[in-house]
């Protein structure tokens, strides 16, 4: 042992283990779970951009843009949410069966198994397109393709259980869902009180080794019509018939749903949007160990199981939708904006409306930019469980402000539920986005930072694990090693970040090949340098109380947050082709993402406990301020006026999303045609206005435009007519018991007309 380790490090590594927290066995599985990619690099402050320019970007194979064109687009066509949330409550009968059929359950299933295989990016893209026809039809397909049986049995479950499973789940013979929250325990799953208890039991005619279950499970998708369901619970063995321990732990196994003592059926209704969800209950339920997803040697490693299956799930299914949202949003709001007049000018002309549009143009930009990256991340391999918390929560907070700035702009358009309200779904749809897979506010106030404080860090885990190390020497000797590296690490780090404080980044880094895009790179380099400093400090300040902290692990977690999704919107406009007309979408959600980054810094500075430490972090990081100035009013109009005309860059904007093809009668179809037509007659109104005459057949007879141009005319007013109009029902529909009517019950569409045997085989 080196005279360092012996008088320096030895004495630092008996403090460090007394005041180091305790660290719970499920917090270890988090942090255990998954790998690290774009997350770590941010950490250590200097950040290698070429590595990120070098990752390839996410593409579909052949086979996989087939199915978006076929299959995919075919179901959107069936899905109508007006019918399937106030009138089938449910998808119709038809859509189901050919769900099935299309092996949409099977998506992430290889196809040695039955499955389509298909990519991350493909399974974004089909859920992309899916949610902007239908929140219920979407919910109801990434469920199994998540954090569900499928996705366990594939990393973890034995070769028979796979062999048996993974091609009835591929081809809908099974419907899968997973109970995880129960009435006591949320957010806090270790506080399950669902019980399995090692016993002997009948199975099969014969008496067997297995384990009672009893448990009460809530809010589980797909558990109404489930055939076999995925169940977390913690395992006791009080007879020691599997040996000495008595708490075995969080385990997961695999229970048909018609075992005896199992009860499902009941449903909840999620904020009025009628996917398949439901409350699991089961009373005295034995089932053999062989139930359990991977046998005997994966009992009580069912937390590692699940957080390892999330780091995947979790970055794709949710992101997906809200991603969708935001881009749908966009569109529809753009070009309501352009079609709706009051002041004898379009909306979207006025500054107040402008400054929502251009919220709604940047976040379409960024959610989809980091979409596509994480996806491509994941089909490399890495699986991120920071990655997947940071885009999981962000991802559906910024659904929501996107949503919400829709519903200012469309005002009572959208308030109106009925057929011609195409947002009023995705509205509904959002507290549910917030709330699942990991409550939004435990998901920023400890994962993001807490778990990537740990699990990113390029010394922190090393520490800890040291720290825990039962041969005292041996864990000395480790310690001494990544101590000291984070010391060198720290000094190198500090030097850098002040460096490039005190030059506001000027002299940052950034990829040879950035051009007039270096600017962001730099900032971004220098906002990763001081993110490291300040990390460094809040974590020798505080130690193990900063988990308890959540408000500062919240803004740590913020600003780290925005650096990924900063790096992913440079990441696409690189692999777009750095298209001049995007150039003010990147500019704009730079201007907005390091000022959010600003925020954050100079708040959780104004509140770190040690005032020394701060006043040191300011003087070295942010010797001007750390606060920034968001987009000019001039950035704001130009990204504004991006979803008012037709262009290359609103197409690619909202690229992938369901439009009503194939659903002429359905509102965003009459959205489309009419901004199409007054995007077109725009001059001729123009003509007019100049003229002061407000009558197309009046500018007619007086010669300032001909009859064909009056038709055209008169065309996209009836056209904006009917898409401003908003549903009104007889009195009589609403009385007990009465459906409410809709107009397009007569018109031929295939998805009006799916209101037939609504019993569904499964």
């Amino acid at each position: 042992m080196s005279f360092r380790a012996r008088f320096i490090t030895r004495p630092l590594f008996g403090w460090a283990r007394n005041i180091l927290p305790p660290m719970s066995e499920t917090e270890r599985e988090a942090i255990e779970a998954g790998n690290v990619w774009w997350d770590a690099e941010l950490f250590t402050g200097t950040p290698d951009w070429e590595r990120l320019l070098a990752t390839p970007p996410a593409t579909l194979t052949p086979e996989e843009q087939a199915f978006l064109d076929g299959p995919v687009a075919e179901l959107c066509e069936m899905l109508d949410d007006w019918h399937i949330n106030w009138k089938l409550h449910d998808l119709p009968q038809e859509a189901w069966d050919f769900i099935r059929e299309k092996r949409f359950f099977g998506m992430i299933i290889p196809k040695e198994y039955g499955g389509l295989g298909f990519s991350a990016f493909a399974h974004s893209e089909v859920i992309r397109k899916v949610s902007t026809a239908s929140v219920t039809g979407a919910v109801s397909i990434m469920v199994p393709n998540s954090l569900g049986p499928g996705e366990l049995l594939m990393q973890f479950g034995t070769k028979e259980q796979r062999d048996y499973w993974l091609p009835r789940l591929a081809r809908g013979e099974e419907i899968p869902c997973f109970g995880l929250t129960s009435p006591d325990a949320g957010s806090d799953a270790a506080a399950m009180t669902d019980t399995g208890v090692v016993t002997r039991g009948m199975h099969n005619g014969e008496e067997v080794l297995g384990i009672r279950l009893n448990f009460s499970k809530r809010y589980i998708t797909l558990s109404p019509i489930a055939t076999v369901i995925g169940l977390a619970f913690k395992m006791k063995d009080p007879d020691h018939l599997l040996g000495s321990k008595e708490d075995l732990g969080i385990t997961v196994a695999l229970i048909p749903a018609d075992t005896p003592g199992v009860t499902r059926g009941e449903r909840h209704i999620p904020a009025m949007t009628f996917f398949q969800n439901g409350p699991v209950h089961g009373e005295d339920v034995f089932v053999p160990l062989s139930a359990i997803i991977g046998g005997e040697e994966q009992i009580g490693k069912g937390w590692k199981m699940l957080m390892s299956a999330l780091a995947a799930g979790r970055g794709i299914s949710l992101p997906s939708l809200s991603s969708a949202a935001a881009s749908f949003a966009a569109r529809t709001t753009g070009a309501y904006s352009r079609i709706r007049h009051q002041f004898n000018l379009p909306v979207g002309k006025f500054e107040g409306v402008q400054e929502h549009l251009a919220q709604l143009a940047g976040t379409a930009y960024q959610l989809d930019a980091a979409r596509r990256m994480t996806c491509a991340s994941l089909d490399q391999g890495y699986k991120s469980g920071v990655i997947a918390a940071i885009m999981k929560a962000h991802a559906t907070y910024r659904m929501r402000e996107s949503v919400n700035d829709a519903y200012d702009i469309h005002s009572g358009k959208a308030v109106i539920d009925g057929p011609k309200n195409y947002l009023g779904n995705l509205y509904r749809a959002v507290p549910v986005g917030i709330t699942v897979e990991g409550a939004n506010i435990l998901t920023r106030n400890l994962m993001i930072y807490g778990q990537g404080a740990i699990r990113a860090h390029p010394f922190i885990l090393k520490e800890m694990m040291a720290l825990s190390e039962t041969d005292r020497d041996k864990g000395i000797k480790e310690f001494d090693e990544a101590f000291w590296g984070h010391v060198g690490h720290a000094i190198k780090n500090a030097f850098r970040a002040m460096g490039r404080g005190w030059t506001f980044g000027r002299f940052a880094p950034a990829p040879e090949e950035a051009g007039d895009l270096a600017v962001h790179y730099r900032q971004l380099s220098r906002y990763s340098a001081a993110f490291a400093v300040v990390s460094d400090l809040a974590l020798l300040t505080l130690g193990g109380s900063l988990k308890r902290k959540e408000r500062l692990s919240a803004r740590l977690g913020d600003i780290l947050s925005e650096l990924y999704l900063l790096s992913a919107t440079l990441k696409r406009f690189e692999v777009d082709g750095k298209p001049a007309a995007d150039r003010p979408l990147v500019d704009y959600t730079f201007a907005r993402g390091t000022k959010a980054i600003g925020t954050a810094f100079a708040e959780l500075l104004d509140n770190l406990p040690s005032r020394p430490a701060a006043w040191l972090a300011k003087f070295m990081l942010f010797p001007f301020g750390a606060r920034r100035s968001g987009p000019s009013d001039k950035l704001a109009q130009t990204c504004a006026e991006i979803l008012l005309e037709p262009s290359e860059t609103r197409e690619r904007l909202t690229s992938g999303l369901y439009l009503g093809e194939g659903q002429p009668n359905a509102a965003i179809s009459h959205l489309e045609r009419a901004f199409k037509l007054v995007v077109e007659v725009e001059p001729l109104r123009r003509k007019l206005r100049e003229a002061k005459v407000r009558n197309p057949d009046e500018a007619a007879k007086k010669s300032l435009i001909s009859e064909e141009e009056a038709s055209r005319l008169k065309e996209a007013e009836a056209a904006a007519d009917l898409v401003i109009a908003v549903d009104a029902f007889p009195g009589e529909a609403f009385t007990h018991g009465s459906a409410l009517p809709d107009e397009r019950d007569n018109a031929p569409s295939k998805a009006a007309n799916n209101v037939h045997d609504l019993k569904r085989t499964a």
